[in-house]
């Protein structure tokens, strides 16, 4: 390499695997230096030297092109699940998904020893509706075996014309047996945003970063809130259960409509340990002072800890649920000259607010809740005294039962029986309210 080359860095953007969220503004140069050119060169040439034996002698011819796109493929997968090479194709193909919209079935997806990890299913797609959980690993697809591809390799296969159908096999913890699941294609909307009202307590779920996400947020948070009545409004559950992540800046302006001007958001620290900090822009005016519960869970990643790290650090959000993915780098990508593609580089780490570092930890929750279901007792199990026409006991379930179902009514939706981390969260926001009104 006699000549120095320059790369165009791109605005730092939080990855979640292939299906990622970038911001391709602000374009900084940035040259690389080289220490020894002696020992740079001499290793380009063992480089060449291996790409030349390879074309001369494989069974199947080469290209160069081919050759050289494995080379980069190699060296950036060797360094961590996240960092990658991307032609031009991937390229263009991430620069789609900026806008929330993509072909396939719906997984959000990472490597892990050379095995690719479901991240979550996005809500509403065929992947959710067939079952894909966080947690499980992709091994075949249509039948051939898909460990040690990078990302882009698997994402290739299973993306197809809509309506088309593809076929994975997966492996599950607790599942003695590999799963085998067809899905049929069909184009991805994600919906950045939905919004739900439950009497008295807004619920707001956050089902991607993408370019929507903080706008849909305060949208639907005014929508709520004209709903309920401000008066009337007990506090908010955020939902960023399955939620894989997205843009960095989106991040930082949803924290921002929770937080006090001046509040750190998060911070990001690379190589030379230099820290750059992202800070709350204005002050709270949606929904000040009322409770907010953040439910989070394993499938709960990027800039949904950077979400929940900040509010929970502030003091500002209760976080209910299970700890959280734990992907707390930061990947830059790199475009490279003559339509070559980009490398996507981890960089840096992202710290909460207090200085904990989310990589491969994760977020804790404040109370971890399990999902369950709660079903009704028959009244026939009862043979205590509590039986007795008149008894307190009675008294005080018929009072709970009927105001179950005036709650279960009012949110048109039977949450307590399909949805307990929900149903706990709905209770703690109620409960902190009380308490705060008892307070006064």
């Amino acid at each position: 390499m006699k000549n120095i080359k320059i790369f165009l860095i791109v605005t730092i953007s939080v990855f979640f695997g292939f299906f990622s969220a970038l911001s391709f503004s602000q374009i900084q140069i940035k040259p690389i230096k080289f220490d020894d050119k002696k020992v740079v060169e001499d290793q380009s040439n063992f480089i060449s030297e291996i790409i030349t034996r390879v074309k001369k002698d494989y069974v199947d011819e080469k290209t160069d092109r081919q050759l050289s796109e494995a080379a980069a493929s190699g060296i950036l997968s060797s360094l961590d699940p996240h960092s990658s090479y991307m032609n031009e194709d991937a390229l263009k193909e991430v620069r789609v998904q900026t806008k929330g919209e993509f072909g396939g079935v719906g997984i959000e997806i990472t490597t892990e020893m050379s095995v690719v990890k479901v991240i979550s299913a996005i809500e509403g797609t065929p992947a959710a509706r067939a079952g894909v959980k966080s947690g499980d690993y992709i091994t075949k697809v249509n039948g051939q075996n898909v460990i040690g591809l990078v990302i882009e390799e698997v994402v290739k296969k299973l993306r197809g014309k809509p309506g088309s159908g593809v076929k994975i096999t997966i492996l599950r913890k607790g599942e003695k047996a590999p799963i085998e699941l067809s899905l049929i294609r069909q184009i991805i909307k994600v919906k950045a945003v939905r919004s739900a009202k439950f009497k008295d307590v807004a619920y707001i779920k956050i089902n991607t970063f993408s370019e929507q996400a903080s706008i849909g947020l305060e949208v639907e948070l005014k929508k709520l809130k004209a709903q309920i009545g401000e008066k009337n409004l007990k506090g908010l559950v955020l939902d960023l259960r399955n939620n894989p992540g997205g843009l960095l800046d989106q991040a930082i302006q949803v924290s921002d409509v929770f937080l006090a001007k001046d509040k750190l958001i998060v911070s990001i620290k690379g190589r030379s340990n230099e820290s750059k900090e992202y800070r709350d822009e204005s002050d709270e005016k949606l929904i000040p002072n009322l409770p907010i519960v953040i439910l989070i869970n394993e499938g709960s990643a990027s800039a949904s800890e950077i979400v929940a790290g900040a509010l929970q650090d502030h003091g500002r959000a209760v976080i209910m649920g299970l700890k959280s993915f734990g992907k707390g780098s930061v990947q830059t990508v790199i475009p490279l000259e003559k339509n070559r593609g980009a490398l996507r580089l981890t960089t840096s780490l992202y710290y909460t607010p207090s200085g904990k570092s989310i990589q491969a930890h994760g977020i804790e929750p404040n109370i971890e809740v399990t999902n369950a279901k709660i079903e009704k007792q028959d009244k026939s199990d009862r043979d205590s005294e509590a039986d007795l026409k008149g008894h307190i006991e009675v008294q005080l379930q018929q009072a709970i039962e009927e105001s179950k179902k005036e709650q279960l009514g009012d949110d048109n939706l039977d949450v307590y029986g399909q949805d307990y981390q929900l149903a706990r969260a709905l209770d703690l926001v109620r409960g902190v309210g009380i308490y705060k009104a008892q307070a006064k």
